[in-house]
C-alpha cells in the first residue's frame, strides 16, 4: 500500500514538472516573439513606442513635400511661445476668416502679435490664395491655433476669397497635398485630418462645418494623394 502511495507522488511529482517546463517553455517562446515585435516596430514603426516627437526623414519624405516658404515667426509669448509639441497625432485645418488676405498678410499679423499683444494666435502653415504654402512655426513648436490640441497637432490656416469660406482651386490643391504629405511625415492617415470645429465646435473651417460633404470629399481626396505618395516610394 506504502509503495503504491509512494509510486503515485512519484507520478504526480513527474506530471507536475512536465507541466511546469512547458508552460516556461511557452513563456520563453511568448517573450521572444513580444522581443522580436518590438525590435520590428522600433526600426519600421518607431513612433509606437514613444510620446515624444517624432517625425519621419530621408529623401522618399522630401520628394513628395510640397513648396514650403519657411518664414518663421519672432519666438515671442503671444505667437510663437517656443514650446515643444509632443508626438503628432493629428492635422488641424483651419479657415483664416479673412476674406481675400493673402497668407504672407496673414503670417505678418500672427508676427505683429508680438508687439500689439492684443491676443494669442498662430499656425504651423497657411496656405494662401494662390497655392502657396508658407510656414510660420516648426512642427516640433506648438502654435496657438487649436486650443487644448495645439500640443499633439500640427495647425494649418487656409485663406479664402470671400465670406462664404469656400477655397479656390489653387489653395484646396495645396491644402491636400500638404495634408497628405503631413499624414505620411508623422504616420498618420486621413482619419487623423480634423477640423477646428472638431476640437472646440467653433464655425472653423466655416466652408468645411456647413458642408459636410465637402468635409468628408476633402479627407478622401487627402487619403488618396497619400497612397499616391506612398506608391513612389
Amino acid at each position: 500500500m506504502k509503495k503504491n502511495i509512494n509510486s503515485n507522488r512519484h507520478k504526480k511529482k513527474r506530471k507536475s514538472n512536465r507541466k511546469l517546463q512547458r508552460n516556461l517553455r511557452i513563456g520563453l517562446a511568448v517573450l521572444v516573439v513580444i522581443l522580436i515585435v518590438l525590435s520590428l516596430i522600433k526600426v519600421f514603426k518607431p513612433s509606437w513606442l514613444t510620446k515624444d516627437y517624432i517625425e519621419l526623414e530621408g529623401e522618399k519624405i522630401e520628394a513628395v513635400e510640397p513648396q514650403i516658404d519657411v518664414e518663421l515667426l519672432t519666438v515671442n509669448p503671444n505667437s510663437r511661445p517656443g514650446q515643444p509639441t509632443e508626438k503628432i497625432t493629428g492635422i488641424v485645418m483651419h479657415y483664416t476668416a479673412n476674406p481675400g488676405a493673402s497668407a504672407i498678410d496673414n503670417r505678418n499679423y500672427f508676427e505683429g502679435l508680438k508687439d500689439s499683444g492684443e491676443t494669442m494666435a498662430s499656425s504651423n502653415f497657411i496656405v494662401g490664395l494662390e497655392g502657396e504654402i508658407i510656414q510660420c512655426v516648426p512642427t516640433w513648436e506648438v502654435a496657438y491655433a487649436s486650443n487644448e490640441r495645439n500640443i499633439d497637432t500640427v495647425s494649418i490656416e487656409c485663406c479664402h476669397p470671400d465670406d462664404t469660406g469656400k477655397f479656390n482651386d489653387a489653395t484646396y490643391k495645396s491644402m491636400v497635398q500638404l495634408c497628405a504629405w503631413l499624414c505620411l511625415k508623422f504616420e498618420l492617415d486621413e482619419e487623423a485630418v480634423i477640423r477646428h470645429h472638431d476640437v472646440t465646435g467653433k464655425i472653423c473651417p466655416k466652408y468645411f462645418v456647413e458642408n459636410e460633404e465637402a468635409w468628408k470629399q476633402f479627407k478622401k481626396d487627402v487619403g488618396v494623394t497619400l497612397e499616391d505618395f506612398k506608391g513612389q516610394q
